[in-house]
C-alpha cells in the first residue's frame, strides 16, 4: 500500500475518533439536565453511563465478528449507521418525556459507538510502523480529547443555558414546572439531530471509499479459537483490567464534574459547564504533550507516572476546599489523557492474529464506565458528601500504575506457526 493511502485513511479515521469523543462529552451535560427534569438521584442519573457502557460489553464482541468477517470498513459503516440512529431517537424520546426512551437511544448510539471503537482502535495500530503505533493512536485519540474541550461548551451553551435554578422552579406552580421542565428536555433535540445527520453523511463517505484492509493468509481459525488464544496473553488480561478501571475512572471524573463542582466549589450549573470545558481542553493539551514525550519516555513509563500523580490528584480532590478542587480535577483531566490508548495499544503488543479478539476484549472492558461510577454515586449518596467519591477513582488510578509498572510486560507470545500473518493490502 502506497504512503499516501496510508496516509489518507489515517486522517479519515481520526475524524471518527472526534465524533464518538463528542459523543462522549455531551454525556456529563446531559446528566444534570436529565437529572433535574426528572428529579432523580445521582445514582439514577448515572444511568445515562450504564445505558452507554453496557452497550460496549454486550456488543464488542460481535463487533469483532463483524469487522472479522466483513472487514474493518463494513463494520466502521455500521457503527456509523447505528450512532445516527440513536442521535435521530432523541427527537421522539423528548417529545414523550421519558426517561427511559433517552436511555435507550444511548444505548444504541454506544452500540454503534462500540463497533467504531473496535475498528478503528486496532486499524490505526495497524496502519504504518509496529514502533509507532502507540505514538500513532495517541494522535488520533488528541481529536478525542479536541472533542472533549468542544463539546461541553457547545452542549452546555444549547442545553444549559435557558436552564431554570432549582430556586425558580421551586417558586413556580406544579403546572408551570412541568412545562418548564418539558421545555429544558426538548432542548436536546436540536444538537442530537444534527449529529445524525453529520453521521448519516459520513457513512455514504466511507461507502464509496475505498480503504485499505488487513487480510490473513490463514482462513482456517475458527473464532472460538481465536477467542481463546487472545485469554493466552499475559498482558492483555492487564489491559483489560486496566481499561475497565480506567473507563470508570474517566466517566466518573466526567460525568459527574458539574454535580461536583456545585458542591464542592458552589457554581451554577453554567459556570460549572465552563470548567469541563476547561477540563477537556486540559485533555486535548495532555493528549498532545503525552505523545511528544513518548518519543523520549517508554509508553508504559509514561502511563505509570501519569497514574501515580493522579493518585495524589485524587486526595485533593477529596480534602480540598473551594477552586482548589476545580484546579486539582482539571489536573487529573491533564494526567489522564494518555490513558486510554496507551493502555489499549500495549494491551493488543504482539498479538498478531488475535488482535480482532483482542481489541474486542479491551473494549469490552469499557463497561467499567457502567459499573465505576455507580460505585462513586453510590459513595457520594450514602456520605452525603460528593468528593468522598473519588476513593473510587483513586483506586483505580492505582490500578493502571501497577499495569504500567509490571503489567504490560508481554508474558506469552504465540508461535508463527499458531497465528496468521497480517498483511496490509
Amino acid at each position: 500500500m502506497s504512503q499516501n493511502k496510508n496516509l489518507f485513511a489515517i486522517a479519515l479515521l481520526t475524524s471518527l475518533f472526534f465524533l464518538w469523543g463528542f459523543a462522549h462529552n455531551l454525556d456529563p451535560i446531559l446528566i444534570p439536565h436529565l437529572k433535574k427534569s426528572f428529579t432523580l438521584t445521582t445514582v439514577q442519573a448515572t444511568l445515562v453511563d450504564s445505558a452507554v457502557y453496557i452497550a460496549y460489553f454486550l456488543m464488542a464482541l460481535p463487533a469483532g465478528v463483524i469487522i472479522r468477517k466483513f472487514g474493518y470498513k463494513w463494520g466502521i459503516v455500521t457503527g456509523l449507521i447505528f450512532f445516527a440512529i440513536g442521535c435521530f431517537l432523541f427527537i421522539p424520546a423528548a417529545n414523550t418525556q421519558q426517561y427511559n426512551f433517552f436511555l435507550v437511544a444511548l444505548f444504541i448510539i454506544a452500540c454503534g459507538l462500540t463497533i467504531l471503537e473496535t475498528a478503528a482502535n486496532p486499524y490505526m495500530t495497524i496502519l504504518g510502523d509496529p514502533e509507532g503505533a502507540t505514538m500513532r493512536l495517541n494522535f488520533a485519540q488528541s481529536f478525542n480529547g479536541l472533542a472533549a474541550a468542544l463539546a461541553p461548551a457547545i452542549g452546555g451553551m444549547i442545553i444549559l443555558t435557558k436552564a431554570f435554578s432549582a430556586k425558580q422552579l421551586s417558586a413556580m406552580t406544579e403546572s408551570a414546572r412541568k412545562i418548564a421542565l418539558a421545555n429544558e428536555a426538548s432542548t436536546v433535540k436540536a444538537p442530537y439531530f444534527i449529529l445524525g445527520c453529520i453521521l448519516a453523511v459520513i457513512a455514504l463517505f466511507f461507502v464509496f471509499t475505498k480503504l485499505p484492509e488487513v487480510k490473513k493468509t490463514d482462513d482456517n481459525q475458527t473464532s472460538s479459537k481465536n477467542i481463546l488464544h487472545a485469554f493466552k496473553h499475559r498482558h492483555l488480561s492487564w489491559g483489560v483490567a486496566a481499561q475497565f478501571f480506567y473507563v470508570g475512572a474517566q466517566v466518573s471524573v466526567f460525568s459527574l464534574f458539574i454535580l461536583y463542582a456545585s458542591q464542592s466549589a458552589a457554581l451554577s450549573e453554567v459556570k460549572a459547564s465552563y470548567y469541563l470545558t476547561v477540563c477537556g481542553t486540559a485533555f486535548l493539551i495532555g493528549r498532545f504533550v503525552g505523545t511528544a514525550l513518548m518519543r523520549f519516555i517508554k509508553p508504559e513509563n509514561l502511563l505509570a507516572l501519569y497514574a501515580i500523580i493522579n493518585v495524589g490528584l485524587c486526595l485533593s480532590a477529596i480534602f480540598g476546599h473551594g477552586m482548589i478542587t476545580i484546579y486539582t480535577v482539571i489536573g487529573i483531566c491533564f494526567f489522564m489523557s494518555i490513558m486510554f490508548p496507551t493502555i489499549f495499544a500495549l494491551g493488543i503488543k504482539d498479538l498478531k492474529g488475535d488482535t480482532e479478539f483482542g481489541s474486542s476484549l479491551i473494549i469490552m472492558s469499557i463497561v467499567g464506565g457502567a459499573i465505576i461510577p455507580r460505585a462513586f454515586g453510590y459513595l457520594s449518596d450514602s456520605t452525603g458528601n460528593i468528593q468522598y467519591g473519588y476513593v473510587v477513582p483513586l483506586v483505580c488510578f492505582a490500578v493502571i500504575a501497577l499495569f504500567g509498572l509490571i503489567g504490560h510486560r508481554v508474558a506469552v507470545k504465540v508461535t508463527p506457526q499458531d497465528q496468521p500473518v497480517s498483511t496490509v493490502l
